[in-house]
């Protein structure tokens, strides 16, 4: 087994690259960290470029011998603890990552049988955007479309936040959300939209053929994209807190949706 030791490395270099944006959009890669995140890019048969394993880590146990069993089908470099600690954004890192290539998605791919579609109109926390992610698989969402002012999906910290729901969710990143929003109008979906002010709340709205919009942090659904929505909906609340941070509401707009399904 040859161990790589320098930063140089021209490998390590191009892996490093990929914690840049502009670089991931380039190469068309992005990496993930973990014993749990890489299996389950091997149970959903993402497609897997190069795992990369630290040394040490298989030394002292780290990483099990059933796990180096199932990576050795795959394109694999060992380094060194100090190379792999230049490579991992982890502060306790399990000692393996992978990079994995994107999937391209576009509008036109935007699946029209499901009862709701997720949007969200600028989410910038990594944290928030990934929570989302997670919490649209846990109810069964297969889709989310994100406008071009969210968040990078692929950001390390997102990816690490889906747990793994990033390969069962296919998000589709429109670079025009208002037209995106109108062409989903046109399959007879309506437009819904959080918004603090002259809104139904959630349980007073239907849950099929909905186009669920989130909003930005800060600024909520953007003014274009509200003045196109056919509903306006809020989560009420009973004590003097306004508002929620994002993936709690998009949490409790979700979890709404399943109450009327699993009661129906």
């Amino acid at each position: 087994m040859q161990v790589i030791t320098s930063k140089e490395n021209e490998a390590v270099k191009n892996i490093r690259k990929l914690k840049e944006k502009k670089y991931r959009d380039e190469k068309k890669e992005f990496i993930i960290e973990g014993i749990k995140m890489i299996e389950e890019a091997i149970q959903e048969n993402a497609k897997i470029k190069t795992i990369v394993v630290c040394e040490e880590c298989i030394k002292d146990g780290t990483i099990s011998q059933k796990i180096l069993y199932e990576i050795a089908k795959y394109n694999c470099i060992y380094v060194s603890e100090k190379v792999f600690r230049i490579m991992t954004e982890v502060t306790n890192p399990q000692g393996i990552l992978a990079v994995i290539e994107k999937e391209s998605k576009k509008e036109e791919e935007i699946n029209y049988e499901e009862d709701i579609i997720m949007v969200l109109d600028g989410i910038q926390d990594p944290g928030n955007l990934g929570t989302i992610l997670r919490t649209a698989d846990s109810a069964n969402l297969k889709q989310i479309i994100v406008s071009d002012k969210t968040a990078d999906i692929y950001n390390p910290k997102v990816v690490r936040s889906t747990m793994g729901a990033i390969f069962r969710v296919k998000v589709i990143e429109s670079n025009h959300l208002v037209e995106t929003l109108k062409e989903i109008k046109k399959h007879k979906f309506k437009i819904v939209s959080t918004s603090l002010e002259d809104s139904k709340n959630i349980y007073e709205i239907d849950y099929e053929k909905k186009a669920i919009v989130i909003g930005n942090e800060a600024n909520g659904v953007s003014k274009e994209v509200q003045d196109i929505s056919d509903e306006k909906i809020k989560i009420p609340m009973l004590g003097k807190t306004e508002s929620l941070n994002a993936s709690v509401a998009a949490g409790i707009v979700i979890y709404e949706y399943v109450r009327r399904k699993i009661t129906k």
